[in-house]
């Protein structure tokens, strides 16, 4: 079976090429959903509560606030990626093992594919990227925060430059939509290909 990783940094676009891939019948883990939908999980909540109690009100996690707090220290950043990422890896692989027993081609589709060590449960990794100034702005607009919280959240990722090195299939989202069209249309290609090495359905 066939698994891809799509990733891209915050404000590349990488939604919106996952969305598009999702109508060429490929089936989406999106492994940034899944980290929103932890918190529910009663043992993530007592974690969070344990490390960041002030992210926690009326027996919920702000996000919001969790946000404020690790984007403004690595170390604690660090701490709860530790945290969330074991858990996120866990459902991927169970809907990843459920993907294959339906024998459909997958794509986790998450933006800390390698921060998280996720590359090592696919087989091909998609890059999204765009040129830093257009990132920036998009960061900016999109959150409705300042160019100083957007560096912040920017800065939290692994770079875009050591990703390029890493990937196999890259996008570039710089310009408009049309132009994006063209790209996808070149990856269903590539992707077909790539079924065949990997026995896909």
């Amino acid at each position: 079976m066939l698994k891809i990783g799509l990733t891209g940094n915050i404000g590349c676009g990488k939604s919106s090429v996952s969305k598009e891939l999702k109508k060429y019948g490929i089936h989406i883990i999106d492994a940034d959903i899944i980290s929103r939908e932890i918190y529910e999980y009663q043992d993530m909540l007592a974690k969070i509560k344990k490390n960041f109690p002030s992210a926690v009100k009326n027996d919920k996690v702000d996000r919001k606030e969790l946000g404020n707090i690790v984007f403004s220290d690595n170390s604690k950043l660090t701490l709860l990626n530790r945290l969330t990422h074991k858990k996120i890896r866990e459902i991927v692989d169970k809907r990843l093992k459920k993907c294959e027993k339906e024998k459909l081609v997958a794509l986790v589709d998450a933006a800390l594919l390698y921060e998280a060590n996720f590359d090592i449960m696919v087989d091909k990794v998609v890059l999204v990227y765009c040129e830093e100034k257009e990132q920036l702005k998009r960061v900016v607009l999109r959150d409705n925060i300042s160019e100083e919280e957007a560096i912040k959240r920017i800065n939290s990722q692994m770079s875009q430059r050591d990703k390029l090195e890493k990937a196999d299939y890259v996008i570039d989202n710089s310009a408009g939509f049309e132009e994006l069209d063209k790209h996808i249309e070149n990856l269903v290609k590539e992707i077909e290909k790539w079924k065949d090495e990997y026995g896909g359905f």
